[in-house]
């Protein structure tokens, strides 16, 4: 295969992280005889003060030329974002328009933590059982976010206004797709909704519901997002499968389910369009540790898994980095994120040799 990848860098702890990925593609590059162009690009906050913008021009052309394009997480100290305007800052300036530019409507977020990784995890070792092995599937280009945003004064007295809208299409294709993942894992699905109070999750349940149809043989449950908020914490396991939801409620569990799992840095994601993709962790940019050289970059390597498997139709290449991550836990490696007291400082891995383990154990 022949492929011309983006990459996107970002900000922060992003260069290192990605860079630890790029390790692991170009292994699983020579080791199954592809052959990958890089075309790296400047992204986020660094972008503006660089470039002028968070999303250059010469950026926008690099990811148009792409086949898939891979993004680092962006944003900067408090004191040097108060320097960027509020339109060009990178969730507003980059971020949204990178998902709508390429219609990456579907963000898959893998929750996986093995039984013997339960030690990892806040909650007690039985609330684990036999391990977390979730696939929140998040609606990411409509609804509030997208939506008419509005700040004024009436009579004297100051508002804000955000807009949340959802189409019929929307909704349907982002369900189409949680149903074939969860048709094809054979798992439960649980839709999350708030339809106790929103039109927009009544008319989401309706179209939910409709497509359900398509899937007699998907086991569809429902969930209000706030007890599903809830039922994370005291019971997570019954939510092995796929969780379907909206884009704002979406952000919010993913980060949740990220705590359940222990950090952040556990937690990969693909964005998928239906003509080109990226692939991101699901973080933040922790600027208080950049160029220290103890970022976990799980979420990047496993990243670059989904890539494969979602983006690329490559389900081996993706097997072997699962497989190469786990085996390095599975040795009692850990990075400096998930270090509890009293545990081996000889088992715990810098961002690169963190990397370089995954990248041998990949190169048999």
């Amino acid at each position: 295969m022949q492929k011309i990848i983006a990459i996107l860098e970002g900000d922060g702890i992003g260069p290192e992280i990605v860079r630890e990925a790029v390790k692991v593609l170009k292994a699983v590059e020579i080791k199954y005889n592809h052959k990958f162009t890089l075309n790296f690009a400047p992204f986020g906050a660094g972008a503006y003060f660089s470039e002028g913008s968070p999303f250059p021009e010469k950026t926008r052309h690099i990811c148009d030329d792409a086949d898939v394009i891979i993004k680092g997480p962006v944003g900067l100290a408090v004191d040097k974002m108060n320097l960027i305007p509020q339109e060009h800052r990178p969730e507003i300036g980059a971020i949204l328009p990178l998902r709508k530019r390429y219609d990456t409507f579907a963000n898959f977020r893998p929750v996986r933590l093995p039984k013997a990784l339960a030690a990892f995890s806040p909650l007690r070792e039985e609330l684990i059982g036999d391990g977390l092995d979730i696939l929140m599937i998040r609606e990411l280009v409509g609804g509030i976010y997208f939506g008419k945003k509005t700040e004024g004064a009436s009579t004297g007295m100051k508002y804000a206004e955000d807009e949340c809208t959802y189409t019929e299409a929307q909704i349907r294709r982002v369900a189409m797709i949680a149903f074939e993942e969860a048709r094809r894992r054979k798992e439960v699905l649980t839709n999350v909704h708030k339809a106790n109070v929103l039109a927009t999750s009544r008319f989401w349940n309706d179209i939910v519901e409709d497509v359900a149809k398509q899937f007699p043989d998907v086991t569809c449950n429902s969930i209000l997002v706030d007890n599903a908020a809830f039922q994370l914490v005291k019971n997570p396991c019954q939510f092995n499968g796929v969780m379907l939801l909206e884009n704002m409620q979406g952000d919010i569990l993913t980060d949740q389910a990220g705590g359940l799992i222990g950090s952040l840095g556990l937690m990969p994601s693909a964005c998928i369009g239906p003509e080109k993709s990226y692939v991101e962790p699901a973080h933040g940019s922790a600027p208080d540790i950049a160029g220290m050289n103890i970022a976990n970059p799980y979420s990047m390597i496993g990243s670059i898994a989904l890539m494969f498997d979602k983006c690329l139709n490559l389900q081996e290449e993706a097997r072997n980095i699962w497989d190469a991550i786990f085996h390095v836990f599975g040795q009692g490696f850990i990075t400096q994120d998930l270090v509890s007291e009293g545990y081996d400082k000889k088992k715990v891995l810098s961002t690169s040799a963190f990397g370089d383990m995954v990248v041998e154990r990949i190169q048999g």
